[in-house]
């Protein structure tokens, strides 16, 4: 098998009892009945149970047995079939947005989804669309569609998808040629279109696949406002639970670099006239106005911490294989003492700083990951207006972060796994190989990093009249001031202190750039600023964990078992803010230059 499921839980378990309010979130009513703080290292394990004994073993087939495209039908790994209904059935996936019950909360499903998909990427996105889709049919389906659809959704019978590019339309999805056009039932109409990218578009592991569907209403406005949401399945479903065909229909796959195992559809609806849809939400006729977007981006936090996620396991997944390499692999003498013979080449400097640029920067990751979990649960439930509002402000600015920061270094990170491997991490027999092909896709999905770094200063900076991010960069502030003198972290918060005073000049050189008539600079160095920006938080809340591991290691001794592993969060966070988090300040030196060769260019200036 190429592929390993290597995955540590001890990180995330720290983080969700020892550093994040956890238990605050449990307290809320609709868990407190169901969840404590006690049961998380149960939660876990079993989960992590799951993704190795039984999500695992089948990682290897999408590679050995991808997706194909066969006189219309589309066929996955026969045992992603299996999987798909035993981790639905179960409760491990789509379920989790019935908030009836006891479901999952959203903090542990984010946590949990970094292992599983770490486990097997190419199966995880059956599951993500389904629950994607379920949850807006759950949010803004009449109580005939939820009774309709949701059953066989939650239990594997049925998948789902989210249907928005287009040949035309990518991320401008105000541009999409879709259209619907009513009938003599008002909930219905009928529709015409294509779609492409259409991740689980099809397959034979399903009895019928829900796609939501976005298209504009014959007649609606322009652009984003004029588009509908609505529920197109592949099959019909008649009032008395019949199925047959609604001329939706597979026009092929897509044949990618990595994820092969994952169908990416282009799907043809209408071409003979007979394709039905539910509209979800209301339309208003007379000033055009469709519900689609906005009914979108209900979850698109979510999706976009769900992404961030993935990729952050994939890439840990690949660290911790390359680790384990490098402790057996006897390689060369160290240059500190050649005449002690050959050594395991985790040994070698270079290769510990790859391991540890690795280790200190996914911990960064699953951090700002996680704390953005936390807000949004908060921001969800909390009763008290101000705090809710607080909570849900903190929660904006950190998803372009949570989404893209992990997304982009996970590319980075994974290569450095394979070159810790040498030549055998560019076999296709060892799993770094396989983790980078499968991992690239996270940077483009759920809005592409460059619409990420757009979001986070030409919106997020501004939201509130300035006063969220504001509010972002004040808990930067206290932080810094409340425990700058820890003993051991001298360099350390001075670091973090620069970074944000950089920071700070960085948003200023903006704004007067914006001022002074000059706007094409935001979408110059946009991703780089959203880049420093999650360095700079991540560099915090590797601090923040660091001082809650000095305390245990004070407590506990370096006897104890667990010693390695609070010593390793000190190291994390010395590694990170004296090699990483300098970034910020380069960043800045970059912008206040002002470096113009971008907007000069011109077309001609890529034809050498």
């Amino acid at each position: 098998m190429s592929s390993n499921y290597s995955y540590k839980t001890r990180d995330l378990k720290f983080i969700l009892k020892e550093w994040l309010p956890t238990d605050e979130v449990f307290a809320y009513e609709k868990y407190q009945d169901y969840y404590s703080v006690d049961d998380i290292d149960t939660l876990i394990d079993q989960i992590d149970k799951i993704a190795r004994e039984v999500m695992a073993p089948t990682a290897d087939d999408g590679e050995n047995t991808p997706v194909y495209f066969e006189n219309g039908k589309v066929y996955i790994p026969a045992s992603f079939k299996n999987l798909f209904k035993y981790i639905q059935e179960n409760g491990w996936g789509t379920s989790n947005v019935d908030d009836e019950g006891g479901s999952l909360p959203f903090l542990l499903t984010c946590a949990t989804n970094e292992f599983m998909t770490g486990a097997n990427p190419a199966f995880m996105p059956y599951v993500a669309l389904t629950t994607g889709a379920a949850g807006l049919i759950k949010s803004f389906g009449e109580d005939y569609h939820q009774e309709m659809f949701l059953p066989k959704m939650y239990d594997g019978t049925w998948s789902g998808t989210m249907c928005l590019t287009e040949a035309t339309a990518g991320s401008d999805v105000g541009d999409i040629l879709s259209k619907a056009y009513p009938t003599d039932d008002p909930r219905i109409y009928k529709i015409k279109g294509s779609k492409i990218f259409i991740t689980g578009g099809d397959g034979d592991h399903v009895e019928n696949v829900i796609h939501l569907y976005l298209a504009r209403i014959d007649g609606a406005a322009s652009g984003t406002r004029g588009i509908s949401l609505f529920i197109v399945p592949k099959y019909w479903v008649n009032d008395d639970g019949s199925l047959e065909p609604n001329d939706v229909e597979a026009a092929g796959i897509e044949h990618k670099m990595g994820m092969k195992g994952s169908a990416t559809v282009a799907l043809a609806c209408g071409d003979n006239n007979g394709c039905r849809g539910w509209l979800l939400g209301t339309y208003d006729a007379e000033t055009g106005s469709g519900q689609g977007i906005a009914q979108m981006f209900q979850m698109m936090n979510e999706e976009r911490l769900l992404t961030g996620s993935a990729a952050l396991g994939v890439a840990a997944i690949a660290y911790w294989n390359a680790a384990d390499y490098c402790k057996e692999r006897i390689q060369g003498r160290l240059m500190t003492n050649p005449k002690a013979g050959r050594t395991q080449i985790i040994n070698h400097e270079d290769v510990r700083r790859m391991l540890l640029l690795n280790k200190a920067t996914l911990e960064a990751c699953r951090a700002i990951i996680n704390k953005a979990a936390y807000y949004i649960e908060v921001g969800h439930l909390e009763k008290d207006p101000e705090r809710k509002k607080a909570a849900a402000g903190m929660a904006e600015c950190l998803t372009p972060l949570a989404k893209a920061y992990p997304t982009d270094e996970a590319w980075t990170l994974i290569c450095e796994s394979i070159q810790a491997y040498g030549g055998y991490g560019f076999c296709e027999e060892y799993p770094v190989a396989q983790a980078a092909r499968d991992c690239k896709i996270y940077s483009i999905w759920e809005g592409t990093n460059f619409i990420q770094s757009l979001d986070l200063v030409g919106r997020k900076w501004i939201m509130g009249k300035g006063k969220v991010f504001a509010a972002f960069l004040q808990n930067i502030e206290e932080f810094i001031s409340e425990n700058k003198a820890a003993v051991g972290f001298a360099k350390e918060f001075a670091n973090l202190e620069k970074a944000l005073v950089s920071y700070q000049a960085i948003m200023a050189a903006v704004g007067k750039y914006v001022s002074e008539g000059n706007p094409g600079i935001i979408p110059t160095y946009s991703r780089r600023i959203l880049t420093a920006t999650a360095q700079l938080y991540g560099g915090m809340c590797l601090l923040d964990q660091a001082l809650i591991a000095q305390k245990k290691i004070e407590e506990l001794g370096k006897e104890h078992y667990d010693y390695n592993f609070y010593n390793g969060k000190l190291l994390s966070a010395h590694y990170y803010l004296r090699n990483v988090v300098p970034n910020v300040w380069l960043v800045m030196d970059i912008i206040q230059d002002a470096d113009t060769s971008v907007i000069e260019s011109v077309t001609e200036t890529f034809d050498y």
